[in-house]
């Protein structure tokens, strides 16, 4: 069997999203364009563009290896039988006419027949339906498929590309990575850039060559800068910095990332959904007592308990630590069996002349009224299982008869370590908590109030809550007992038309279809198979307290790069802007591509690389496109309205026209780098004394690059680097006065049209 594909990108993929991208691609074209006509020192932007693409292929590459490292961990082995030797492989090496060895939990990782035993599957992942289908001997199970009850062997029909395996998981991450907000806001760009940038190249490029009688030269260097500067051609590469540096962060306390937008979708998250049993508690059951009724005989019962242990077909923690509790024993012969599911709430073995020993939830076994010390244990947190027995027939899909109620088992799972101040640190952090669970309503209420979860004793028993009524136990209980895995996944649909972003926390087949439709899906390492394969993060160490962290490098890289895209778009929508203005009155854009390139680099590149790594914990209130655009706009517009400005003094006769070298080129390159370092500065708000060092040499390293360029072109090389005129007095004065003007212009807009919401 071929070796199990991770959820990382390949190397392959992973040259060609960051090599193979629209954006490379006009870069290449501009370039192109401006070799053809001997423009050598505006090609600089070619080498950035190359830097960026090698940063972002080794970040992505480090974070690969990462992933890869953390999901040998994560992968689960196959029990199998080969050669008359029953042994424990890594799936990938599963072969053709093994023997597959199942039992409850397991995810079946190959197409396989059964052969002998039986078992439940559940088949949801494959065929969307949660209905449990019983599998015997003659019966085919599908890999992607899992274990609900039961024990079985099965020979292994087909593995690899044959096979459903490995589909399971990676069509279900391809879906949910088309809901990264991100990457679809930045298609949005990339789908304006690409319908302006190629109308209105072909228009500036028109009007220069044949309405102002310019040279070849002129014309593709002026139209190859306003391109240039629509292009905010650093924001991807941002982005994928950002997540495979939190993707880094996480796997070095052993989170395993399997979906790359997990991140992002938990910084949204408001609502986070905790199964009970192995995720808000340790999974580590004990047994703490059996409590006898009156009738029964303790002789007898001690025999019917260990003849059932030794024969059931369950291994959930439930039963493995009833087999702890009590000695197995062979004197009784088994004539039937039905396994425990997480549906029907019980288990039952039928013994021959004796009758049928049924065990499970209090109120599948006593639905009238339950004894008084089952209630008393139940409100102390503690699980109840009842024990009886009956003459009867019992069946699988009806209800139970009459039972002869013989013992409370009474069980213990004590809370994880941390979970009370980890859920603590998720309510201030302003996530609601709901606890869903298979178990008892008032035993999660009770383990709910004991993790400090608030309103954690507004809970509900989900046997008496109709399909309809969903939404409305959604919006008024804190926590859900007796659940079904479906009624898991209808919960989790009902969060989400209130409009909730939903994370859910599983470790059980059960939690499979509420898994698949959360947001952001979250598994321990010591869950089953089948949901750790599911899962979009995987928390190795089953640390509860590491899921803070998960949250809040979710929101860091959502913060960062919404700020610093702020910036970028400032660029892209003044040259759309400018290349309007340009057209309609006839005039050359006013810079050449290197200027736009060291825009690129000092202005946006520099502080917004730095800068996104630092932490910042608030929730994430507003949506990244319309924020970014908020914050660039006013900057933007300001610009424009100085533009116009400045045509108004050509047209009166006291600037000149702009193009290369001349004092209106070095006014207007002046001013768009000092409203864009107003960008920087309004991106680095509240100041901390890291961002002030980054916004400050932002600025200092601008007006250094522009003078240093200036003295040597005057005084060493002769060389017109940034090809700018040297400013003259009256130069100055008026960028002085053109930069109060688009000061005030972007308050102006700020206050008035793009004022965000309280």
């Amino acid at each position: 069997m071929k070796a199990k594909e991770t959820a990382s990108k390949t190397t392959a993929q992973i040259l060609r999203d960051n090599v193979c991208t629209l954006f490379n691609l006009l870069n290449l074209l501009i370039a192109i364009a401006l070799i053809a006509v001997h423009a050598w020192s505006n090609l600089f932007f070619i080498f950035v563009i190359a830097l960026n693409t090698v940063i972002g292929i080794a970040q992505e590459l480090k974070a690969k290896r990462l992933i890869e490292k953390l999901t040998l961990l994560s992968q689960p082995n196959a029990k199998i039988e080969r050669n008359g030797m029953i042994q424990s492989v890594p799936i990938a090496e599963v072969q053709e006419q093994d023997i597959l060895l199942l039992e409850s939990g397991n995810q079946i990782c190959a197409d396989a027949i059964v052969h002998s035993g039986g078992i439940e599957v559940n088949e949801s992942l494959l065929t969307g339906e949660s209905d449990a289908i019983f599998k015997k001997a003659g019966d085919t199970l599908l890999s992607g498929s899992s274990v609900i009850s039961g024990t079985c062997q099965a020979t292994v029909l087909h593995v690899g590309s044959d096979s459903y395996a490995a589909k399971l998981t990676k069509e279900a991450k391809k879906t949910k990575a088309m809901h990264s907000e991100l990457v679809g806001s930045m298609r949005k760009v990339t789908r304006l850039t690409s319908l302006c940038i190629v109308p209105l190249g072909i228009l500036l490029f028109v009007q220069a060559l044949f309405f102002r009688d310019s040279s070849m030269y002129d014309a593709i260097v002026g139209t190859s800068a306003g391109l240039l500067g629509m292009l905010p051609k650093g924001l991807y590469l941002l982005i994928s910095i950002s997540l495979a540096a939190g993707i880094i962060t996480l796997s070095k306390k052993n989170v395993l990332v399997q979906d790359l937008y997990s991140l992002e979708n938990l910084a949204h998250v408001d609502v986070l959904c905790l199964d009970k049993t192995g995720t808000l508690t340790e999974g580590n059951m004990k047994v703490e007592k059996a409590v006898l009724f009156p009738e029964t005989d303790s002789a007898t019962f001690q025999e019917w308990m260990g003849n059932f242990l030794t024969h059931t077909q369950d291994n959930n923690a439930t039963f493995q630590a009833m087999h702890t509790y009590f000695d197995g024993m062979d004197t009784l012969s088994v004539t039937e069996q039905i396994p425990f599911s997480s549906d029907r709430k019980w288990s039952a073995m039928t013994f021959s002349g004796v009758g049928t020993l049924v065990i499970g939830a209090p109120e599948r076994l006593s639905p009238e009224k339950l004894p008084e010390s089952v209630l008393e244990a139940q409100q102390n947190g503690k699980r109840v299982l009842l024990a009886g027995i009956t003459q009867h027939p019992v069946q699988k899909e009806q209800p139970l008869p009459e039972i002869q109620l013989l013992a409370e088992v009474i069980l213990t799972d004590p809370l994880r370590a941390n979970a009370a101040k980890t859920i603590a640190a998720f309510q201030q952090e302003g996530v609601s908590v709901k606890l869903i669970s298979g178990d008892n309503p008032m035993t999660a209420s009770a383990m709910a109030q004991q993790a400090g979860i608030f309103q954690g004793d507004r809970w509900v028993d989900m046997r008496t809550v109709a399909d309809s009524e969903m939404d409305a136990a959604a919006a008024q209980y804190t926590v859900f007992g007796r659940v079904t895995p479906q009624q898991k996944k209808q919960l989790i649909q009902a969060f989400h038309r209130q409009k909730h972003t939903v994370a859910m926390t599983g470790d059980g087949v059960n939690d499979l279809l509420a898994l698949k439709e959360a947001d952001c899906s979250i598994s321990v390492g010591q869950g089953s198979d089948a949901a750790r394969q599911t899962a979009q993060l995987v928390l190795l160490d089953s640390d509860f307290a590491v899921l803070k962290d998960v949250l809040l490098e979710g929101r860091r890289v959502v913060h960062n790069v919404t700020r610093s895209a702020g910036v970028f778009f400032i660029k892209t929508l003044y040259s759309i802007l400018l290349c309007v203005l340009c057209l309609l009155t006839n005039t050359p854009f006013p810079f050449v591509p290197i200027q736009i390139t060291l825009i690129d680099l000092v202005i946006e590149g520099y502080p917004s690389f730095f800068l996104s790594f630092l932490p910042d914990s608030q929730p994430v209130r507003t949506k990244f496109l319309p924020e970014a655009i908020r914050r660039a706009a006013p900057n933007a517009l300001a610009i424009g309205v100085c533009f116009l400005f400045y045509l108004v003094l050509h047209a009166m006769g006291i600037f000149g026209l702009s193009g290369e070298q001349t004092q209106a080129n070095t006014l207007l390159f002046l001013l768009i780098g000092t409203v864009g370092l107003l960008g920087v500065f309004k991106m680095c708000l509240p100041f901390t004394k890291v961002k002030v060092f980054f916004a400050a040499t932002s600025a200092i390293g601008f007006y250094f690059a522009i003078a240093l360029c200036l003295w040597l072109q005057q005084h060493l090389l002769h060389l017109d680097i940034l090809h700018l005129a040297v400013p003259t007095g009256t130069t100055l004065l008026f960028f002085g006065l053109f930069a109060i003007v688009a000061i005030l212009t972007a308050s102006i807009f700020s206050r008035t049209l793009f004022k965000q919401k309280r």
